[in-house]
């Protein structure tokens, strides 16, 4: 069978501290197609709408531009606006600014509804994979890193949640390992407690690219985060 077609999806790690670092995971369904049971942070795929989506803040410009290497001009704001949309749906938590949004489109009437306009401001565009080939479906998926205590969103409260996730709560980093995870959720969290451990800013961003030839594991840019 050829392969499915590779779509661009977002991911974002909610990263809290509660005596140690937490974050924000939920456990896919036993009969999804893809990933079936595991445990993952919240996201999806981009959705066509999602480049028009209007954004009151974006991630600071280095993260712009790295998010930006070697794709499509349009493409980094679908990815933010998605990474906000899907951590709405599967978790019923708002990355936005209050403010009343005109006319949003249907996916977004909900997100709307909380007086709020989407905002990727404090999103750090963290990791970057490739699904391999011989899956069912392929994403290009970007991981964002965002502060949930400093975005107000370090809470329990998940009643506004679809059921695309269950079982949503924050987890010890130092605990998640031990849960049924995929391959490369494993990979992220190891970077990410070893840049917690360096007391660092994101660096250059490490990219997972599993194309149909080969698999390369190499890192987009060479500057610092400011």
């Amino acid at each position: 069978m050829p392969e499915p077609a590779i779509r661009d999806a977002a991911t974002v790690i909610l990263l809290r501290d509660r005596g140690g670092p937490e974050v924000l995971m939920g456990q896919r369904g036993a009969k999804a197609v893809f990933m079936p049971s595991k445990f993952v942070f919240p996201g999806g795929a981009v959705d066509p709408g999602d480049a028009a989506v209007p954004l009151a803040g974006l991630p600071d410009p280095v993260c712009l531009e790295r998010l930006g290497e070697g794709v499509m001009p349009d493409l980094p704001r679908a990815l933010i606006a998605a990474a906000i949309r899907e951590t709405w749906e599967e978790t019923g938590l708002v990355l936005g600014r209050a403010g009343h949004w005109e006319n949003p489109p249907e996916a977004w009437a909900d997100f709307a509804g909380t007086g709020h306009v989407p905002s990727g401001e404090g999103l750090r565009f963290f990791f970057r994979a490739i699904t391999p080939p011989g899956r069912p479906r392929r994403f290009d998926a970007r991981f964002f890193l965002a502060d949930a205590d400093a975005a107000g969103l370090g809470g329990e409260d998940f009643s506004r949640a679809s059921d695309e996730l269950s079982a949503l709560q924050w987890i010890p980093l130092a605990e998640a390992r031990g849960f049924d995870l995929p391959f490369i959720t494993e990979v992220v969290l190891a970077e990410l407690a070893a840049m917690l451990r360096r007391g660092a800013q994101p660096g250059p961003v490490p990219f997972f690219d599993n194309d149909d030839e080969e698999s390369l594991f190499r890192r987009l840019g060479g500057r610092a985060l400011l």
